[in-house]
């Protein structure tokens, strides 16, 4: 599996969730997309470095929000400042977060490693890879921690997933094609991640 091309220090984590709950404030009040570097200080190597990314909103432990991109195509912190903003206001599953809700979701962020095709469904890891499914001209997503978060085992992970892309749940057993990634996972309710240093 493809490792990142430069370390994500704890200060460039603390600075992509300052940057994704900017952005979400900034979008709330002034109806735009405010640039990165009106809220980050300095872009570094860091978040300069090509990868896929998610932003996750929960609020109170629930889903509020989940929007990214898994193929590596630009800089990270230009994917975090874009989904943050799709993940607030743009998730079809949920209504434009209202500006009272704000102070009650916590973001989460994950920075993957590209996608890679697997010869078989049996070598998913759970806890380890997040998955792609392919079949029949449709596709869909999880990230590594959605499993464990729910409890499943792959084929019931793969269920879900099928009906995801709004297959058949069993669908994945014939004809389907995975790839899988890893991700850097970490977010505002993580106590190590530090503020940005100067």
């Amino acid at each position: 599996m493809t490792a990142l091309t430069e370390e994500l220090t704890d200060a460039d984590r603390a600075a992509l969730l300052r940057l994704a709950r900017g952005v979400i404030a900034s979008y709330q009040k002034n109806h735009r997309l405010p640039e990165a570097r009106e809220i980050l200080r300095r872009i570094t190597p860091g978040l300069e470095q090509v990868a896929g990314g998610f932003v996750t909103l929960h609020k109170h432990g629930d889903l509020r929000g989940c929007i990214g991109e898994i193929r590596p195509e630009r800089a990270i912190y230009r994917v975090v400042r874009d989904h943050a903003l799709n993940a607030a206001f743009r998730d079809p599953r949920f209504p434009p977060l209202a500006p009272e809700e704000l102070g009650e979701v916590d973001i989460e962020i994950s920075v993957l490693t590209p996608p890679a095709p697997i010869s078989s469904w049996r070598d998913i890891v759970i806890g380890r890879h997040g998955v792609v499914l392919h079949k029949a001209g449709r596709s869909a997503v999880f990230l590594p921690q959605v499993a464990p978060e729910q409890g499943w085992d792959v084929p019931t992970m793969l269920d879900y997933l099928a009906m995801k892309a709004g297959l058949p749940a069993d669908a994945w057993r014939e004809g389907a094609q995975f790839e899988v990634f890893e991700a850097i996972v970490f977010g505002e309710r993580d106590r190590q991640v530090p503020d940005e240093v100067p």
